[in-house]
């Protein structure tokens, strides 16, 4: 009898532990999702508010979670991504590839379901602008 009061402690302490909840923040999951984004041939850069910027600025380090909103509620996540694209790249081609990296990224870092990445395109960088900030270095 003593063996199956031992058993029952420990399948009771399992169940103890595994009923605690692990609390990411949503800037965890906005830094994750950045850099899925940065690393996908066509994008510009990422549109933030002025706040960001600023923060950037002041910082001197680029802020990864720049133009991402994410809404978690459980264990379930939505992202908002803010970009900007390339001159010339298929915006749709684009826009699918950063779907499925962040929610393959966000899901295998996180354990959270990711309901939905939408992307917004904020505008469209140029050649020419490229030109201007080279110049201006």
């Amino acid at each position: 009898m003593d063996e199956e009061n031992i058993n029952n402690e420990k399948t009771n302490d399992k169940l103890e532990t595994t009923s605690e909840s692990i609390q990411i923040a949503d800037d965890v999951v906005a830094i994750i999702a950045g850099k899925a984004v940065s690393e996908i041939n066509g994008v510009a850069g990422m549109s933030g508010g002025f706040a960001g910027g600023i923060t950037e600025v002041l910082s001197g380090k680029k802020n990864m979670s720049k133009g991402i909103k994410v809404d978690t509620e459980g264990k379930a996540t939505k992202i908002d991504v803010n970009i900007i694209v390339e001159y010339g790249v298929r915006i749709p081609d684009v826009a699918f590839e950063i779907q499925n990296r962040v929610k393959k990224a966000v899901e295998a870092m996180t354990g959270l379901e990711v309901l939905s990445v939408n992307v917004h395109v904020q505008g469209v960088k140029t050649t020419e602008e490229k030109e201007e900030t080279e110049e201006e270095k």
